[in-house]
Order: C-alpha cells, then sequence, then structure tokens
C-alpha cells in the first residue's frame, strides 16, 4: 500500500479540538428504543473505537450522527455546530462515512466512484456543467487529480479505469474509504471496516486507518475484531441494548466485568430484565421446594403400609395345600391321558390273525377259488358263521 499522505484542500482541525460532540441521543422505533441517552465525543487527531454485542445500536447511532435518522431526543454538534438534519449536508459540514455493506457504483470506474464524492467540494453547477466552460474544465481536472491521489493513497492507483464490481472485497473496502476521503472531511465514520477481510488485509486497513489519523481526520470506528479495535483505538465506548455502559482505554474496558458479561451473555447487576429473572429464579426455587414436601410426605406415609404384609405366614398353609391339589389335579390328567393313549393304539393296531383283505373271501389256498370252511378258526370265525347260517358254495 502507497502510503504517501497528502495535504488536504479543508483547513485541518486544531490539535485537541472536538470535533463531534453527541449529546444524550435516543432514537426510537414506535415502542423500541435503539439508542437510549447516548454522550460521545471525538477530538481531532483522534482514533475512537465503538464496539458492543450485535444488536447493541451502533449502526443506528452512526444513522444518527450522519443524518440518515432524525433522533427522537438529544443533539448533534459538529465543531459546535449543530448538524442539519440531511445527510448531504452532514457531508458538506465535514462528516464522511462508510457502511456496514459495501454501497459502491459497481457499473463505474474506481475513479468514477471517487469523484462522486467531490460533489461537496466543487463549486461548478448546472448551467456550468451544460455549458462547459474553461472554469468547469478547470474544476474537472482538479477533481480528477485529486482523485487519482487519494487513489494511489489508498494502494488502488493502478486500478483507477477498471470497474469497481470487479475489485476484490478487500479493495472494494478501500476504494469506499478513498471516495470519502474525497469530501474533505474532519470526521470519518467507519462501520466495521474490516468484515470478511483475512489477517493481512485487516493489517493493511489498520496502517490505512493510522495514515488516515496522521493527516488530521478524527476517525470514529465501529468494529467486532477486538484485536483490531484494542490496537488500533486511543478510547473505546461500548453500547449495550442501546445505552453506553462504559468508555476508556482497550485494556480497561478489556477488564471491566459488565463488557465481559455482555459478550459472554451472563447477567450483571443492574441489567435490563434482571427483575424478570429475580421472579424465574423464585419460581424455580418454590418448585423445588414443593417436589421436596412432596418426597418426604411419601417417606412418612411408607410404614403405614407395611403392617399389610404380616399375615404372610398365615396364609402358608393354605398356599401349600392348594398347591398340592393342584399337583394331584395335574397327575390324574397324565394318567388319563396315558391310558386314552393306549387304548388308541391298540384299537388302530392290526390283528395278525385277520384274512388279508385283497385275499377272495373263503379262499385259504391262495388259487382263487372258495374254500369250504370246515371249522372256525377263531371266534370272529364262529360268530360270523352262527350269525350267516349257510356256507357259500362255488
Amino acid at each position: 500500500m502507497t502510503t504517501t499522505t497528502t495535504a488536504t484542500t479543508a483547513k485541518a482541525p486544531a490539535a485537541g479540538e472536538t470535533v463531534l460532540d453527541a449529546r444524550g441521543v435516543t432514537m426510537r422505533f414506535g415502542g423500541l428504543t435503539a439508542v437510549r441517552s447516548v454522550d460521545l465525543t471525538v477530538k481531532s487527531g483522534e482514533i475512537v473505537g465503538l464496539i458492543g454485542p450485535n444488536g447493541a445500536g451502533k449502526t443506528t447511532f452512526f444513522n444518527c450522527l450522519t443524518g440518515l435518522y432524525i433522533p427522537t431526543e438529544g443533539e448533534v454538534r459538529y465543531k459546535g455546530q449543530v448538524l442539519p438534519p440531511k445527510s448531504f449536508k452532514v457531508t458538506a459540514a465535514g462528516i464522511a462515512r462508510t457502511f456496514q455493506n459495501i454501497r459502491l457504483f459497481s457499473n463505474m470506474t474506481v475513479l468514477e466512484n471517487v469523484l462522486v464524492g467531490r460533489h461537496t467540494r466543487t463549486k461548478e453547477g448546472l448551467w456550468s456543467a451544460l455549458l462547459r466552460g474553461p472554469g468547469f474544465h478547470k474544476a474537472e481536472a482538479a477533481s480528477r487529480a485529486r482523485a487519482t491521489e487519494l487513489l494511489e493513497f489508498v494502494g488502488l492507483g493502478a486500478k483507477a479505469d477498471h470497474l469497481a464490481r470487479n475489485l476484490p472485497y478487500g479493495e472494494q473496502r478501500k476504494l469506499e474509504i478513498a471516495r470519502a476521503l474525497a469530501s474533505e472531511p474532519g470526521l470519518l465514520l467507519l462501520d466495521e471496516p474490516t468484515a470478511g477481510m483475512n489477517p493481512q488485509e485487516t493489517r493493511a486497513t489498520e496502517e490505512l486507518v493510522f495514515a488516515i489519523r496522521d493527516m488530521g481526520i478524527a476517525v470514529l470506528v465501529i468494529e467486532h475484531d477486538m484485536r483490531f479495535i484494542m490496537n488500533l483505538c486511543d478510547r473505546v465506548a461500548v453500547l449495550v441494548q442501546g445505552e453506553k455502559l462504559i468508555e476508556g482505554d482497550g485494556p480497561t474496558v478489556q477488564r471491566d466485568e459488565r463488557v465481559i458479561a455482555a459478550y459472554l451473555g451472563e447477567p450483571f447487576e443492574g441489567e435490563p430484565g434482571e427483575a424478570e429473572a429475580a421472579e424465574v429464579a423464585a419460581a424455580e426455587q418454590a418448585a423445588e421446594q414443593a417436589a421436596d414436601d412432596g418426597t418426604d410426605a411419601d417417606e412418612d406415609a411408607e410404614p403405614a403400609a407395611e403392617p399389610a404384609a404380616e399375615p404372610e405366614a398365615a396364609s402358608d398353609a393354605d398356599a401349600d395345600a392348594e398347591e398340592a391339589e393342584a399337583d394331584a389335579e395335574t397327575d390324574a390328567e397324565t394318567d388319563a391321558d396315558e391310558a386314552d393313549a393306549e387304548t388308541d393304539a391298540s384299537d388302530t393296531a392290526p390283528d395278525a390273525d385277520a384274512p388279508d383283505a385283497t385275499a377272495t373271501p373263503g379262499d385259504t389256498d391262495g388259487d382263487g377259488d372258495t374254500d369250504r370252511t370246515t371249522a372256525p378258526t377263531t371266534a370272529a370265525e364262529a360268530s360270523g358263521a352262527s350269525g350267516s347260517g349257510k356256507e357259500n358254495d362255488s
């Protein structure tokens, strides 16, 4: 990065002069108070940091300082003069800013973006631009020279003809700073200038801010990178829920327990919402006490149920008798089942003396003829003979 410093056309503030004096700045949106009674001063040649958790109201406070918002209460003074509630008039007074989200003219060249920042410092009007007389060309040449000088200052001199959208992210941040410097401010407001940068880009931005301070320009910066902010700033103010919690040098702020609690989410004495937290704690304690009381009552009631179990010995004999009776019934059922099984087996077993069912009745020699039976050989045959009263002849 080229660190050649350039003299500004505007008179640099005297050393120690109060550049910014914000008193009791309050900003409400309906029922929501985003910023509440914030006081802050910045002196010439000083770098002041503004930190706080997300949603603390830092950017809203910036918008109040630069005329984008009109504060509900309080006032903002620049070099002793109350600032008008118009952003372009605030810029003309000597306050410039960058934005948390980069706002460049992406289809314009790098040089043209810086020239846009020069509009508050040129005296040429509409007719001069239309007629394009010698005065206009002279002012245009002076603006281009100053814009080129600022691009060299931030390290973008070689890319003056590039489109802004084609620049890397870190260089777009530098271009936005160069455009803000083109308005020749006495106070520069930087809203998270190192967001999304790698360590090398962050270090380059730190050196750039120091160089701006050496030009006599006061700087007020919002940043979440604590290492960057503590190395950079002379003083640091902390916003929490829209209120200024503490202001001092870096080590003092870092050691403050309220700041640590605000970043870690731990409650501190006097924090908004402490009453609600106390109510929750009291309710939890009452619930625990009720649970303890219920446990004690259960423990006291247990001995009363024990006497019901004492007649156990008296019923042992009855239980033995019932068990013996059940065993006897089981044995009887088992014997009966075995007997039935034997009977079924005898009924289904084939008779060895019975004649072959396939043989011709009365054929005893297997020749196919019915033989005369002289005498029954079995009781079955005898009964059959007596029943028929005849013999079959072939």
